[in-house]
């Protein structure tokens, strides 16, 4: 029987005066409870505009757990009888002030108190991380995990929550950034299979008498420092059913069955939580030692193959090397047939026939096969032959035939264009698999996958490029209805408060996808841009992960 629940996110602007937010916020509480709804999640920061003078003037305007502004929410879920979560800058018992997320029961009582892990740019200035984390929260109506914001840009946060056994995650944003909405909201969902619930702001996220100096000083656009709305109800498959406008109030209600989440397995029957290995990931929860590899090129030529019926894949190939690329990527286990590894391979696209083609060229070719010990690998082939031997680390349904996955991780490869490592077929739908690429220094990672799901490459892919600063090279036979492979090169454009060489878009960590269109997709990556980690002034996004809290990835 399906456990129905009707969830709401509420988007409005918040500005310096703190009775004035909580005034909206009741009456936003009112109108999403006026629609049935069971569950309310607010926007980030909504007892005061996030932006302060300095440290103190942080402090002076945070709030109380017994205060009137977080009393008078936690009264407001018990005159509806509903769940609400509500983000606002909060004393904390260790003298810290902290982002931090309340959620409150249906009789008002605080259930839990979560501070957010991965502060922002100039947050940084104004309040404190978490000090420790919260789990999974059991409520009456399921499992939750709460986070808020740049906890939603990359990965481990919502991760550990999935991990955990949450079927419902609530999100409270501050954000001025397109790609949150499109991007690293729905990902969260997708990628655990769980359902998301994003709040976002609208209107002015600096003090309006300080927007126009403070859009000069960072190099935004005035329009630009507004919060971008769209709050949004994302279902487990990724499937966006409910979104708010970039502009205006709104409040976004969907009803969902929380069932839905328990599901976690793919077309295959391959569960992703199950099939994970903790005893890899280590290195996500060490401390950070910085990446120490010198940058790779500025520009590499990059083909992936995309094969459909009839196609040649070796006469593709050859077309390929002759172009003159560095780097060519065949689909999973491209010499069986239909990528099946109980069909006989074609000899004509054996590791030594594919070295053969390569003689006299510097191209390296990526591709997988079955090992003489039944184990599904990738391999980096050049002229000379067998440069680097990647096993497939996480093991999947549909090659239950073959020997069970017993790589140790992810090597990376020097090549004379930068860092290349390889992330073999299911392997690519592991968050951690390519945080241990980018903890190695990775600058570009091939990746002969099958498409399989609908957000495999739009969704999934892209955020491993985005949150881990690689450029990816995607290849895969085409889906039906789900596309291929993709080139994803990353930016120059990055770093928020950095020179840019356009004018601000606001996409704050998103790179643009060269999807594959026909049987050859070239694009040209950017190896070195890899260096740069950092989405604002002190926010690495590889070694500003919460490394600290990170045991329950590794447990």
């Amino acid at each position: 029987m399906a456990r129905m629940l009707r969830v709401a996110a509420v988007q409005y602007a918040v500005g310096e005066d703190v009775a004035e937010n909580l005034a909206t916020a009741l009456r936003m509480i009112d109108a999403a409870a006026s629609e049935g709804a069971q569950v309310v999640v607010l926007p980030e920061f909504a007892n005061h505009v996030s932006w302060y003078s300095g440290r103190e003037h942080a402090r002076a305007q945070a709030q109380h757990l017994d205060g009137e502004f977080v009393t008078a929410l936690g009264r407001r879920a018990a005159e509806h009888g509903i769940h609400v979560m509500a983000n606002c800058t909060l004393h904390r018992p260790d003298g810290r002030v902290a982002g931090s997320n309340i959620l409150f029961g249906p009789d008002g009582a605080v259930l839990e108190v979560s501070d957010k892990q991965v502060l922002m740019g100039s947050e940084r200035d104004h309040v404190d991380p978490a000090v420790e984390r919260t789990g999974v929260v059991e409520t009456a109506i399921g499992r939750v995990g709460l986070y808020s914001c740049m906890d939603g840009v990359i990965y481990e946060t919502p991760r550990m929550h999935a991990v955990e056994g949450a079927e419902l995650l609530l999100n409270s944003l501050n954000s001025f950034a397109l790609d949150e909405a499109s991007l690293h909201v729905p990902v969260r969902a997708v990628e655990n299979k769980v359902w998301v619930v994003a709040a976002n702001k609208v209107g002015p996220l600096v003090p309006e008498h300080s927007i126009a100096a403070v859009a000069e000083k960072v190099g935004v656009p005035v329009d630009r420092l507004h919060g971008a709305g769209e709050s949004q109800i994302v279902a487990p498959d990724g499937t966006v059913v409910a979104v708010g406008p970039r502009s205006g109030e709104a409040v976004v209600v969907a009803d969902i069955d929380l069932d839905l989440a328990g599901d976690k397995t793919r077309p295959d029957g391959t569960d992703i939580i199950a099939a994970r290995r903790p005893e890899l990931y280590g290195p996500i929860a060490e401390e950070p030692r910085g990446r120490t590899a010198p940058a790779g090129a500025e520009k590499v030529a990059a083909v992936v193959l995309t094969p459909g019926p009839g196609d040649d894949l070796g006469a593709l190939l050859d077309e390929a090397v002759a172009r003159g690329v560095d780097l060519v990527v065949l689909p999973e286990l491209a010499a069986h047939p239909d990528a099946d590894p109980q069909r006989d391979p074609d000899p004509a696209l054996a590791p030594e026939a594919i070295a053969a083609r390569l003689v006299g060229t510097s191209v390296r070719v990526v591709t997988s096969v079955v090992d003489a010990a039944g184990a599904h690998v990738g391999l980096v082939l050049g002229a000379g032959g067998v440069e680097l031997v990647q096993p497939q680390l996480h093991a999947s349904a549909r090659h239950a035939g073959l020997a069970e996955p017993d790589g140790d991780g992810i090597e990376v490869l020097e090549v004379p264009w930068g860092r290349l490592a390889v992330v073999v077929g299911d392997d690519a739908l592991y968050p951690e698999t390519f945080r241990l690429a980018a903890l190695g220094d990775a600058d570009v990672v091939a990746v002969p996958f099958t498409v399989a799901e609908k957000h495999d490459v739009d969704l999934l892919l892209l955020e491993r490029a985005a949150e881990n600063r690689l450029n990816l090279a995607v290849a895969s036979r085409p889906h039906p209805e789900h596309g291929g492979g993709a080139l994803i090169p990353l930016s120059g454009d990055f770093t928020l408060w950095g020179d840019w060489e356009g004018e601000f878009a606001g996409v704050i960590s998103c790179p643009e996808p060269v999807l594959a269109d026909g049987a050859i997709t070239e694009a040209t990556l950017r190896p070195a841009c890899a260096t740069n980690r950092f989405v604002s002034r002190g926010t690495d996004v590889v070694d500003g992960r919460p490394w600290q809290l990170a045991a329950v990835l590794t447990a």
